[in-house]
């Protein structure tokens, strides 16, 4: 049976911030529809490797190849939050956006079915930084989810949240990514191994800029078999859980 087309393919690829090396040499392939989950600590090279498939980084060497057909987005642990309304920033991201070709009119009607989405309507009239932080990361989700993206690339999307914030957004994350819109494809930094277990499909470890993991969810948190695939991530779990 033929392989589906890789939705994001990275090989070889290094990534240099000033001159300071920061991912080396990385080879994954990511299919339609995986839930992937990017664990290890930090300064391990999670968040510049989003930043990289998100093309917000050029690739010192090696090269990233993207299915032509998926269109992707990508939140941030702290959202950029505009100086206008709920409304308006999630529709001025659709109206600024050529690809979507949508009047303002039109941004702003999918901006108000984002909204209503993710719980917001009752606020869309409120500015944006007048938000609770979980409100604006819904606001965010909002945004993201407006663009009508096949790829979903989250840093750290609950960390700052408190604990009734980060049940809300995480619910709304797994709606998005396995829901009635179809199986949309999550690629997500976490320290949240909880969360990780509930959403990813295969787990990532990073440490030092390298993948010294790739494993289905079940076999990351089999601690026997962790250990003998990786004795790195097996002590940076245990050290989490611990």
């Amino acid at each position: 049976m033929t392989r589906a087309r890789a939705a994001v393919q990275m090989d070889g690829v290094s990534v240099q911030l000033g001159a300071s090396p920061v991912l080396h040499g990385i080879d994954v392939q990511i299919q339609p529809g995986e839930r992937v989950a990017l664990v290890g600590s930090n300064g391990s090279g999670k968040s510049t490797l989003l930043r990289a498939l998100h093309g917000l980084l050029p690739a010192h060497q090696g090269q990233i190849h993207w299915h032509p057909e998926l269109r992707q987005a990508m939140l941030f642990q702290k959202p950029h939050v505009l100086r206008t309304s709920a409304l308006n920033n999630v529709a001025l991201a659709l109206w600024l956006d050529r690809g979507q070709g949508l009047s303002w009119a039109q941004a702003k009607a999918r901006a108000v079915v984002a909204l209503q989405r993710v719980g917001l309507t009752g606020v869309a009239h409120q500015g944006g930084r007048q938000l609770s932080g979980g409100q604006q990361q819904r606001l965010a989700l909002a945004r993201a989810w407006a663009r009508q993206p096949q790829v979903l690339l989250l840093d750290e999307p609950t960390a700052s949240l408190d604990p009734h914030a980060k049940r809300e957004v995480e619910n709304l994350i797994a709606e998005f990514t396995d829901g009635a819109d179809g199986r949309m494809t999550l690629i997500w930094a976490s320290h949240n191994l909880g969360q990780v277990k509930r959403l990813a499909s295969r787990v990532l470890y990073l440490q030092g800029g390298r993948i010294e993991a790739d494993l289905p969810v079940d076999d990351f948190f089999n601690a026997a078999e962790l250990s003998k695939r990786s004795p790195a991530a097996h002590a940076f779990v245990q050290g989490e859980l611990s």
